[in-house]
């Protein structure tokens, strides 16, 4: 998990090369391949050139033989007449078009080569459910009174991501949570610090979090202490987490991590193996089921691919949901460069497509047993402190693509990992933090660079992934849903420079004659800008499809579309047939 307060133990990228199934212990890259697309003047000329013809003939030939008495009309043969002048286009109602940033003034610009996108009525097999994007945060924070519907800002941060999953877990969990239906004073062998004190939690916080889960629409997953072996303490969380959350409770995952247990302090005394987890679960699973049989567990939360197969096989009386961990760019010191957190490395083919290999890889075990897959926590890096990717625009962009990736490859619940700590000295990979004085803050909360590419991708109607082929465009990545409606929405993710990239011309194709094109679109100045991300030019979620502008240079009942899109965005076009 993100080092937020602690380390997760090392873990080789799976090289690109190998199998999707195959490799070691990872944490991947991303990016895409690339094609050319070009026009066909040589037929727009000769249709300019019979335009010319058929003015000429209809102004010369009326002239040359005119009578001052019209002559009664004669018979003629079909050879002897005109062709019918072609129908002219039909043009769509007024509009008003979507004004999208340009290129920073004086940007050195470069070319880019033409992106072209043919959209097939085909479609991939999976589907963008909503709720398919959420926030992932410390289980110590469920003692947080922030966490309720009197704060209105949080509040309104779980509408912009739109019905989102909020999971408690991470490092603290099995370090400094201890959870009491009774009022127990916690043991003295807990340990925390002044940024992240140890924290009791009992029936009353689910409660204050039930509040905000139904003003917000929100669903939850949680996590039960594993590092403190006690069964019959995390059952009880699950009865009484059963009881006031109800539907709302997506699953219980026993442990957090428990691959890096040995590397993070949990277990390093005695040591800790797969076997002995695997004993430790079915402990677990076995009391939880008997008091709330309908939880689901999900597992192992692990970023250590053997551990994924064995909690598969796995007897648990309860349904399973496989889960994994993946932070890509995780290599602190320099010692991997390919996956060190630097802006290059974020925003690369590489990475994207070893994004998709490691994402193959656990589809691949959960998909064979029948289980949903989920990532319930992420982020583009898991090193403590800032690095070049912290905060930035460049963050957003690859939120959003890792997401979309995600939910197109089959996996159904992924989680960005955050703090509740302030802006200003909290953990600056968060996608969320709240405003005020370190660590605590005063719980108003906001949403930074990524939360802003989280919150595109959420703001999507729910669909079926369609096959999409593109070529050309640079680091440009693109996918097309089928809405309920019969709708195509159309998302490109433009990862070019945004202060050095020109914009792309982009030739799109689609399954059908369009007669609405709406845009909605994230933007910012340069990969390293921090606090500048904007959607539709303001700080906010994508303004609502009726109220979106036009898609610049529509053609109205064309399948083919073609306009420009600006470096460094996220655009969705949304085609109503």
């Amino acid at each position: 998990m993100a080092k937020f307060d602690s380390s997760p133990g090392k873990a080789e990228s799976p090289d690109p090369a190998q199998p999707a199934d195959a490799g070691a212990d990872a944490r991947a890259n991303t990016g895409a391949n690339a094609g050319k697309s070009a026009g066909n003047r040589k037929r727009a000329g000769l249709i300019a050139g019979a335009g010319i013809v058929a003015v000429a003939a209809a102004v010369l030939v009326p002239l040359a033989l005119g009578n001052p008495t019209p002559a009664p009309p004669a018979a003629s043969s079909p050879a002897a007449q005109s062709a019918p002048a072609p129908a002219p286009a039909e043009v769509g109602p007024p509009v008003t078009y979507y004004a999208q940033p340009g290129p920073p003034a004086g940007s050195p610009l470069e070319k880019v080569e033409p992106l072209k996108v043919d959209v097939s009525n085909d479609l991939v097999g999976t589907s963008l459910n909503k709720g398919m994007t959420g926030i992932s945060l410390e289980a110590t924070d469920l003692a947080d009174p922030d966490l309720s519907s009197d704060n209105t800002s949080m509040v309104k941060l779980l509408k912009e991501i739109d019905q989102p999953v909020l999971r408690f877990g991470g490092n603290a969990v099995d370090r400094r949570f201890f959870w009491t239906s009774s009022g127990e004073a916690v043991p003295a062998d807990y340990k925390g610090d002044k940024t992240h004190p140890v924290k009791a939690v009992g029936p009353a916080d689910l409660v204050r979090l039930k509040t905000l889960l139904d003003a917000g629409d929100a669903r939850v997953s949680l996590t039960v202490d594993l590092g403190h072996y006690n069964p019959a303490r995390a059952a009880d969380m699950a009865k009484n987490a059963s009881a006031v959350l109800g539907d709302r409770l997506l699953s219980i995952t026993v442990g957090n991590e428990p691959n890096g247990f040995v590397f993070n302090d949990v277990k390093s005394g005695s040591g800790y193996s797969l076997d002995q987890y695997i004993r430790e679960l079915k402990d677990y699973a076995n009391a939880i089921y008997a008091v709330a049989p309908n939880v689901p567990i999900s597992g192992p939360g692990a970023y250590d691919q053997k551990w994924w197969q064995p909690f598969v096989d796995a007897d648990l009386p309860q349904k399973k949901i496989l889960t994994f961990h993946h932070y890509p760019l995780s290599n602190c010191d320099g010692g991997l460069p390919q996956d060190s957190p630097t802006l290059a490395n974020a925003m690369s083919r590489t990475m994207h497509d070893r994004a998709v290999n490691y994402q193959k890889a656990a589809l691949a075990v959960g998909q064979a047993a029948g289980l949903e897959t989920w990532i319930p926590e992420t982020g583009i890096s898991a090193c403590p402190g800032s690095n070049e990717t912290s905060r930035t625009h460049a963050s957003a962009l690859w939120a959003a693509d890792y997401a979309l990736t995600a939910a197109q490859l089959g996996i159904t619940r992924i989680g960005f990992h955050s703090s509740l700590l302030t802006c200003k000295g909290g953990p600056p990979l968060s996608a969320i933090c709240s405003a005020g004085a370190y660590p605590f803050g005063n719980g108003q909360m906001s949403g930074r660079a990524n939360f802003f590419g989280i919150s595109m991708v959420a703001e999507l109607e729910a669909g079926k992934f369609m096959k999409v082929n593109s070529s050309g465009g640079g680091p440009a990545f693109s996918y097309a849903l089928q809405n309920a409606d019969g709708s195509t929405s159309v998302v490109i993710v433009n990862e070019n420079n945004p202060e050095k990239s020109a914009q792309t011309l982009v030739t799109l194709n689609l399954p059908g004659k369009p007669v609405t094109g709406t845009m909605t679109q994230l933007s910012g100045p340069s990969y390293a800008a921090e606090n500048q991300t904007v959607i539709d030019g303001a700080k906010t979620e994508p303004k609502p499809l009726a109220k979106r502008a036009t898609v610049p240079g529509f053609a109205y009942k064309s399948q083919t579309q073609q306009f420009k899109l600006t470096a460094g965005t996220v655009t969705v076009l949304t085609f109503k047939y």
